[in-house]
């Protein structure tokens, strides 16, 4: 007992090991990632006013697009200010509750996003395979409840796995990593984590292995319906279907390889870079292949780009 509440008492701060101990790489990696926060958040912000400017954008589609850029806002603001915080400082601590608040919300988030990847899979299956019927079968009430579904389920899902994660007995208090990581906060424990390893396992197979099913099966049927269309129609679907596919192989694929993949001290860096992949490079790239290769989202830029000209002109 006494061992715990001295535990309990230590632990008022984690120390994060990031994602290097030389002062000129770490330079060059807060200019890297600096620039990458920018894009991502302009990137996001921007499709977010397009669609809310522009009633052409306001389809289940574009919704399910506009739900996934503001999780990216969230889900990069909740980690990537701290990281380049660090980047320019020899003291990387973060207090107890601000790394019990950041594994809630990047777990939250990131389930939140595979599950709307999902539905956003299910809503390109409609569009494809019962084009006749789609305005009919995803109705508005459908899609508010879907994405309702996707992010009550993140946010449960979440809180679960964060509650058994904090409530074990900590020995020291070093993560090695650049945030506040579920498996590496596992590993500060000196008592058996087998269950929480299972349980680890089991929030992965039901956010991340479930929708990745979902997206499968959802693609190999509009693949198999778009091959009887016209040569045009092909090369247009097959476009839309590798941009989507291209955002969902590296979200779906950085995560499985994280949370479900064999567990190793080799891999600790390995783990790392691809946990910075999904966490930095996944949220920039959405907007850009999801809505900015979209040409009814450029010319809604362009009317937009139009206007403000026009009115600076007048000005």
């Amino acid at each position: 007992m006494d061992r715990e509440n001295k535990n309990q008492t230590w632990m008022s701060e984690f120390f994060l090991l990031g994602l290097s101990s030389d002062w000129g790489t770490q330079i060059s990696l807060f200019v890297l990632f600096m620039t990458m926060y920018l894009v991502t958040i302009v990137g996001n912000v921007l499709i977010l006013l397009l669609i809310r400017l522009d009633s052409r954008l306001h389809t289940p589609m574009y919704f399910f697009l506009s739900v996934l850029s503001f999780v990216d806002l969230c889900y990069t603001n909740s980690f990537v200010p701290q990281m380049l915080a660090h980047l320019l400082s020899t003291h990387k601590s973060i207090p107890f509750h601000c790394c019990v608040l950041q594994l809630y919300s990047s777990l939250s988030l990131g389930g939140s996003e595979f599950l709307l990847l999902g539905a956003m899979a299910y809503d390109s299956y409609v569009a494809v395979c019962h084009s006749p019927h789609y305005v009919v079968i995803m109705h508005g009430r459908l899609c508010l409840g879907l994405t309702t579904g996707c992010l009550v389920a993140g946010f449960v899902n979440s809180l679960m796995e964060t509650i058994i994660t904090f409530q074990l007995p900590l020995c020291h208090n070093i993560i090695n990593h650049f945030a506040c990581e579920t498996l590496d906060v596992l590993h500060l424990s000196y008592v058996d984590i087998s269950f929480n390893k299972v349980m680890v396992a089991i929030s992965g197979f039901l956010v991340i292995m479930l929708p990745c099913f979902l997206v499968l099966f959802s693609y190999t049927r509009i693949v198999a319906a778009i091959l009887i269309h016209s040569v045009q129609g092909q090369r247009k679907a097959f476009g839309t279907c590798t941009s989507h596919l291209t955002v969902i192989s590296t979200c779906f694929g950085a995560n499985i390889f994280t949370y479900l993949g064999p567990q190793s001290a080799s891999l600790v860096e390995e783990e790392k870079m691809v946990a910075l992949f999904y966490a930095v490079v996944a949220p920039m790239l959405n907007p850009l292949i999801y809505s900015l290769r979209n040409k009814e989202v450029m010319a809604v830029l362009r009317r937009v780009l139009e206007k403000l000209r026009d009115k600076g002109e007048r000005l």
